[in-house]
């Protein structure tokens, strides 16, 4: 689950918790050191008692009403419990707060400060710093059953995050990532978009999950797709095919299968050394079974499309592909 444990004055907590109820000091620690004032005065702890801990330094202040049970700086889970906790016994951890529990912000992305709870709509909740209040008809259903602290199941977090993306293509990210980390799948999100009265782009994201379906993963892939291939009328590639190479499987981007042809892309500047080694195997092993591969960086998809198609097109050619490039518009300079 989404529990972590209190690294942070872990030892400090347990010398100022010794003399607590045994039942508030379970609850403490499912909370990661952090607690409210009403938990404090329902274990039977006298407001002058609470008072005097914070006097001394001993216990701190979060929010208001929240407090941690420790000195010395919370760390990131004990704030995902202060939040959520400080919004009021309905609210929720959501959108980039419940994606970075889940695992979709990825290993380079480092989260911000700010943590994002949902609320029921026309609840009012105090602002609280460096937390940021959503707000739905919908949270009872969004709610993850059983997980702690309360977030939002996984294929609403990514619809939420598709939903209120800044762009039409950042929303379609969410769901490729989605997909792509194995976490969910096309039909547990297209079930959830099912459910929803209301949602940004529905019809954009639906027809991505049938792309996510047949194999794409990845923003820059889906940005080859629909700026390189189709309105060039590039051959339709097998996407994600399953190589084994030295024993380890490992997946193609796409595969024009007649022609013998890999098309590799990647968005990342610089690879990890490990990673770079593992890309010259997979593309050694495929030169091995005669076929050629191309590789291609964001720039190149989202800047030069039509070069890009017209160097796909060129080395099908030569491999027997009998089709002709299609202009993809007024400007486009590839030669048919």
């Amino acid at each position: 689950n989404c529990l972590h444990a209190v690294d942070s004055g872990a030892a400090t907590l347990r010398l100022m918790t010794g003399q607590l109820p045994a039942d508030f000091r379970q609850q403490l620690h499912l909370q990661e050191g952090v607690i409210t004032r009403a938990q404090v005065l329902g274990a039977g702890i006298s407001r002058h008692a609470l008072q005097v801990k914070l006097d001394s330094g001993r216990w701190q202040r979060l929010h208001s009403g929240v407090y941690a049970a420790f000195s010395g700086k919370p760390d990131r889970e004990a704030m995902h419990w202060a939040a959520v906790l400080g919004a009021g016994p309905r609210a929720v951890l959501s959108h980039e707060t419940a994606a970075e529990l889940y695992g979709l912000l990825g290993t380079r992305t480092r989260p911000g400060p700010l943590v994002h709870v949902m609320v029921p709509r026309g609840q009012r909740v105090a602002a609280m710093s460096e937390v940021r209040l959503h707000y739905s008809q919908r949270l009872d259903i969004s709610r993850h059953p059983v997980l702690l602290p309360p977030v939002t199941r996984l294929e609403d977090t990514i619809l939420d995050l598709a939903g209120t993306a800044a762009t039409l293509p950042d929303g379609i990210a969410w769901l490729l990532r989605g997909c792509a980390s194995r976490r969910t799948t096309p039909d547990r999100l297209r079930q959830t978009m099912a459910a929803r009265l209301r949602l940004r782009w529905r019809k954009e994201l639906s027809v991505a999950l049938g792309d996510a379906r047949s194999g794409v993963q990845s923003a820059l892939e889906h940005g080859y797709l629909y700026r390189v291939e189709r309105p060039h009328g590039l051959p339709a590639g097998v996407r994600q095919r399953r190589v084994i190479v030295r024993t380890v499987p490992t997946y193609q981007d796409v595969r024009y299968e007649r022609y013998r042809l890999v098309v590799e892309l990647d968005g990342r500047a610089a690879h990890p050394e490990q990673q770079r080694w593992r890309d010259i195997r997979r593309d050694n092993a495929a030169a091995a079974e005669g076929c050629v591969t191309l590789r291609y960086s964001w720039a190149d998809v989202t800047q030069q499309p039509c070069g890009v198609a017209a160097e796909v097109g060129r080395v099908l050619r030569t491999r027997g592909w009998p089709g002709r490039l299609r202009l993809c518009g007024p400007d486009c300079p590839v030669r048919r």
